[in-house]
């Protein structure tokens, strides 16, 4: 360990012991234990969202959504109707309009990753994601890891993202010693190995020195699928644990045997496995014959240089390009659907 990280980690501890925090110390012992357990990094790679930079809410940047597609295009079409949505339902000044519609127009044919609109920044901004791995697999949730005060298994189910608002700042104080250790470790994080093309790894070493700050995201929460090749993700990101687990639920009994049209057998087996383990509670595994299903614990880092986050890579690929997402509108506001 070099002396830079000591004097960092020594800080940080000394912190933690003159806070006294029972509940921290509680957290911390949790995640000292998970490092032995889990000891290794599993990348499962880039994901993509939006960042804004607003001068009437300060100099930061600051998340405005989820850093979670798999694309950049994905992350630029979210922006496309952010703008054209503010332009419809925003404002009232025709002038306001032209400007944001002006910008949209951009987005339709152009896969441009920033945008400056009346002195606000708009960014696409790329993160990795990435979780702990151990002898059995992929991390699950932690018994430290927050919970819902609502823990239904019925009803509506809307989990709301904790990415939106979020300060990309890497000098912001993380808490928890272990994760500062994380932070710290993850400064020089490149893709390496021959299954990363020539161009992703020459990008992600560049990244390295160009953005050299680092932004860990709010830990997130998904469903794997454990293979004969490894683990599969196969649901998105949720912000807790038990909303993982309703998730994985109304999957194996509502969306999954309509997705992939289940025969009756297989319908049956799923939801007599889905009941076993909404009985279990706080369970964090299923199994369906040879096929289990884990709840998983994923984390996300931000690389930041001196003006802001990081945008895509040129070796970040895109599956389609920009396209014309909404109906015409003039700048006084109305629609033209024929066009």
């Amino acid at each position: 360990m070099g002396d830079d990280w000591k004097r960092q980690l020594d800080q940080l501890h000394a912190g933690l012991v003159r806070r006294d925090d029972p509940a921290e110390l509680v957290t911390e012992a949790d995640a000292v234990d998970a490092s032995y357990r889990y000891p290794h990094l599993a990348v499962r790679g880039p994901v993509f969202g939006l960042a804004v930079q607003d001068p009437a809410a300060g100099p930061d940047w600051r998340v405005l959504k989820p850093i979670v597609d798999g694309m950049p295009q994905q992350a630029r079409d979210a922006l496309n109707s952010v703008l054209w949505f503010k332009a419809k339902d925003d404002t009232d000044d025709p002038a306001e309009r032209r400007d944001l519609l002006a910008a949209v127009a951009i987005l339709e044919r152009e896969p441009v990753d920033e945008l400056e609109v009346r002195g606000v920044r708009y960014r696409v901004v790329r993160g990795d994601e990435f979780a702990r791995t151990g002898a059995d697999g992929l991390e699950p949730p932690r018994p430290t890891d927050p919970e819902p005060p609502d823990r239904s298994w019925t009803g509506r189910h809307d989990a709301p993202s904790t990415d939106p608002g979020f300060v990309l700042d890497p000098t912001e104080e993380t808490p928890g010693l272990m994760t500062s250790a994380l932070k710290l470790g993850l400064r020089d994080f490149a893709y390496t190995g021959a299954r990363f093309p020539v161009d992703v790894r020459a990008d992600s070493q560049r990244a390295v020195t160009t953005h050299p700050g680092i932004v860990l995201m709010p830990v997130g929460f998904g469903v794997a699928e454990r293979g004969k090749t490894g683990w599969t993700p196969r649901t998105s990101l949720m912000p807790t644990p038990h909303d993982a687990r309703r998730l994985l639920y109304d999957a194996m009994t509502e969306s999954w045997p309509l997705l992939y049209e289940f025969d009756a057998e297989e319908k049956a087996a799923h939801a007599r496995a889905a009941e076993r383990f909404k009985a279990a509670a706080h369970a964090n595994e299923a199994r369906v014959g040879d096929t289990l299903y884990r709840i998983c614990r994923t984390e996300r880092l931000v690389r930041v240089g001196p003006d802001g986050p990081e945008p895509p890579r040129p070796s970040d690929v895109d599956s389609y390009g920009p396209m014309k997402m909404h109906p015409t509108m003039d700048e006084d506001g109305t629609l033209h659907y024929d066009d």
